[in-house]
């Protein structure tokens, strides 16, 4: 609960009441003051703590209980305390952020190296390159229904970045038996990263979904009429 202490200014006499919040946010447990939640007018703690509004649950011990992470807590409440941006754990702060809806936190995350390559540049990449998304979600379907019984799974992926090599994609394809393969394809996109970095980012949003997996160059079969690391890849899912 709150605590009220009582303080004299050097050389007056007048009280000034600053009132001390103790905070269980996940099990962890914070102690500052009311004025340093309600520093931000329009978040979420200062809506918490607002005159009129209902009290915050609180736990065992009469502690305002909030049920969130406290492990990054921290970093939110040094932001209140002194405008401190973290430069550790930023997206799962920022995520935090976010659902304290402390505005200039957020946009000061967003404009930070980590994020910003991966909310404004990875993002604008992807957005180039046409059904990525719907491709991933498809490599995940392929990868299950092959999982019976073994240890890992494989799924074909062809990666093309220009509309010619587009075509010979599919020229490369229909010299395979596709009754008895199934091939997701990327691309084509205009924007300046290379293939490898498309499969970079495959691999990164695929593992995002708690796979783990690997690539490398397609290992031809017998009558594959074109070389391997032209548009090819085999990405290994591993079950266990």
């Amino acid at each position: 609960m709150s605590i009220s202490s009582l303080g004299k200014p050097p050389g007056g006499s007048m009280q000034v009441q600053v009132k001390i919040i103790e905070l269980n946010v996940g099990g962890d447990i914070f102690t500052t003051t009311l004025s340093t939640l309600k520093k931000h007018p329009g978040s979420k703690l200062a809506e918490m703590f607002a005159s009129g509004q209902p009290q915050p649950q609180t736990d065992s011990k009469g502690r305002y209980f909030i049920d969130r992470p406290g492990t990054y807590f921290k970093y939110i409440l040094e932001y209140l305390r002194s405008n401190q941006v973290p430069t550790q754990c930023v997206q799962d702060v920022y995520k935090e952020a976010l659902f304290y809806e402390i505005g200039p936190l957020v946009k000061q995350l967003e404009d930070s190296p980590p994020l910003f390559g991966e909310l404004v540049a990875r993002k604008q990449f992807l957005a180039c390159v046409p059904n990525y998304t719907e491709s991933i979600e498809l490599m995940a379907r392929i990868a299950r229904a092959e999982a019976m019984a073994s240890r890992r799974s494989s799924v074909m992926v062809c990666v093309v970045k220009t509309e010619e090599d587009a075509t010979k994609c599919q020229d490369a394809l229909n010299s395979l038996d596709m009754c008895k393969k199934s091939v997701v394809k990327f691309g084509p996109w205009k924007a300046p990263p290379s293939i490898l970095d498309l499969l970079d980012c495959i691999k990164m949003d695929v593992e995002a979904k708690g796979f783990k997996t690997s690539f490398h160059i397609y290992v031809p079969e017998k009558g594959f009429r074109f070389k391997t690391s032209d548009y090819f890849y085999t990405f290994l899912f591993n079950w266990w």
